[in-house]
């Protein structure tokens, strides 16, 4: 195992945990402690984790992104629950927009069958998923690349966004609040939503239940903004309540 895998592993440990221990770490990955306590060194330069007698914990106060690599293997079967509900509401022949975000990757999976159907992305992931799917034509952002998220960004990706008018356009974000809207911990990435959400007929946010009552760093936009929320569980019913009279459909199994 490379050192930054460990890394990611380690770190999504700690996402699941909370707490992690240096010698029950070197153990598992079968290396000496003091490896295990450089990696913590570095993931608490990062900003990730807080060093603790014998381990660290996770910095709760943290607003950093995570890793992509990390962020997919979270909530894997939500997403899988979320991907499919979306793709049965996608039409063939329709064009849409898919943001950056781990959820979409398991939404592009899902669409790879799809006939005739135009994806505008700024996810390297996502356009090297569907660029060999026969029935998806896959438009690129272009923009500034970035290796923590595997996306294009900036004000060129803003502008491509902004060059065509979609169908759908299906998002995700790392918080949605019923006062603050829906959030995102970079900057770059919520501009980059928010044009997409600008450019759609319908506008879907694809968001798991842990990101309710969480509000991130940068605005992407008002629950008026949105058309369908689609997540993985019931959401509380004063969710349900807030998002009816904001005029939201939701859409969870059943």
């Amino acid at each position: 195992m490379l050192a930054i895998e460990r890394r990611n592993a380690i770190l999504e440990k700690l996402q699941i945990e909370r707490r992690v221990v240096v010698s029950e770490l070197s153990d598992l990955y079968d290396v000496s402690e003091e490896t295990i306590r450089r990696d913590l060194d570095k993931l608490e330069n990062d900003g990730y984790a807080i060093k603790s007698y014998g381990g660290a914990v996770l910095n709760e106060n943290s607003n950093l992104d995570l890793p992509f690599n990390v962020r997919k293997n979270r909530n894997v079967l939500g997403k899988q629950k979320i991907a499919a509900t979306i793709c049965d509401m996608i039409r063939d022949g329709e064009n849409i927009m898919l943001d950056a975000s781990s959820t979409a990757v398991a939404i592009a999976k899902a669409i790879k069958n799809k006939k005739d159907l135009t994806v505008i992305t700024n996810s390297l992931e996502i356009a090297l998923e569907l660029i060999e799917a026969p029935g998806c034509n896959v438009i690129s952002t272009g923009g500034l690349a970035t290796g923590s998220s595997f996306a294009l960004v900036g004000h060129m990706t803003d502008k491509i966004i902004r060059s065509y008018y979609v169908d759908k356009a299906i998002i995700s974000c790392k918080g949605i609040d019923m006062y603050a809207g829906i959030t995102d911990s970079d900057e770059r990435h919520a501009n980059n939503k928010a044009s997409m959400f600008y450019m759609a007929k319908n506008k879907i946010l694809a968001v798991d239940s842990t990101k309710f009552n969480k509000i991130a760093f940068a605005k992407i936009g008002d629950l008026k903004d949105i058309s369908v929320i689609v997540t993985d569980k019931k959401p509380e019913e004063e969710w349900l309540r807030k998002l009816e009279d904001e005029g939201v459909e939701c859409i969870f199994p059943e």
